[in-house]
């Protein structure tokens, strides 16, 4: 379980070493006939591109300097990867080791590599890397850092929501994106506790609605079929946590079709001058389609990430 405590802890642990990104107003979707603003939390504008690196920061800064002798290791489609790479080097140099599916996008992967972590590539996906992964530590002394089962990992996430609430204590709905579930986890423990009125909404890809289900079926499916996707950040099952929280934590999820998400990339592009890859446009893309589901509320939409592969905007584009 997360409690509000381990997010203010959190909070002090990285909040030397990351932004308070921007909660920018969106006039092209706000809508004063109405009543609806929209405002976008700008995770795209954190260091490295996402917001993935406050968790990492969160669990690095906190392990006893026997884990940090110990090294790390991690799985990730990507940002996670990045935010450890980045955590293990700015923390006294902390060995790292990332599993990363084959279909990483290369801008992604270049952060890993760059920070120097140790990159393993295995596997189609993203659950048949982590599953290499769990059978490889079997024979190392390494720390997992979990990308969405983790109190530590999920409390850093979590200091996301307390700056938005500080930043505009009206918002009353937070729309994030929901891929093992921990972002919407820490989220939703920071803001309810400091405004238990809000709502919290999920947004999945058609492509792999696997919390949505898990809820449905009361199952928690941490690996899960995909079609294929645009948004590698919400490919596969979810985490332990966030299913035990998520009936507590999500008072609903939206699913949005591929296309949809490619409008909501294009227009952030072009109406709001924000590079957004897939998986952070998702909220928008929600947005977009449902529209009514938000009149008369003031709405702040995570855009999670922003490393976009020049080749998939190439395609979204053509």
């Amino acid at each position: 379980m997360i409690y509000f405590d381990d997010i203010k802890k959190s909070r002090e642990r990285i909040k030397k070493y990351i932004y308070n990104t921007p909660l920018d107003y969106s006039m092209y979707l706000s809508r004063s006939d109405t009543n609806t603003s929209v405002y976008l939390k700008l995770e795209c504008q954190q260091k490295l591109k996402g917001f993935k690196i406050r968790g990492a920061l969160s669990k690095l800064a906190s392990l006893a300097e026997d884990e940090k002798a110990k090294g790390v290791f991690a799985v990730s489609s990507g940002n996670h990867g990045a935010g450890v790479s980045y955590a293990a080097k700015i923390l006294g140099g902390i060995k790292a080791k990332v599993y990363v599916p084959e279909t990483i996008p290369m801008s992604k992967l270049e952060k890993i590599k760059y920070y120097g972590a140790e990159v393993i590539t295995v596997g189609n996906n993203y659950d048949e890397a982590h599953a290499a992964a769990l059978e490889a530590i079997k024979k190392e002394d390494l720390i997992f850092v979990d990308p969405c089962s983790d109190v530590e990992v999920i409390a850093g996430q979590g200091t996301i929501a307390m700056e938005i609430l500080e930043t505009n204590p009206d918002i009353d709905t937070i729309i994030a994106p929901i891929g093992g579930g921990g972002l919407i986890t820490g989220i939703s423990v920071a803001a309810k506790h400091l405004k238990p009125s809000i709502k919290i909404i999920g947004v999945q890809t058609a492509a792999c609605p696997a919390m949505k289900k898990a809820m449905e079926d009361r199952i928690c499916y941490t690996e899960f079929p995909s079609q294929p996707s645009i948004c590698d950040a919400l490919i596969g099952g979810v985490g332990e946590i966030p299913y035990m929280m998520s009936q507590q934590c999500i008072d609903d999820i939206l699913i949005v079709e591929e296309e949809k998400i490619k409008e909501a990339v294009l227009f952030l592009i072009e109406k709001e001058k924000v590079m957004a890859e897939p998986a952070g446009a998702v909220g928008v893309a929600a947005i977009m389609t449902n529209y009514d589901l938000f009149e008369d509320r003031n709405v702040a939409v995570i855009i999670s990430g922003g490393n976009l592969d020049y080749s998939l905007l190439k395609s979204i584009i053509l």
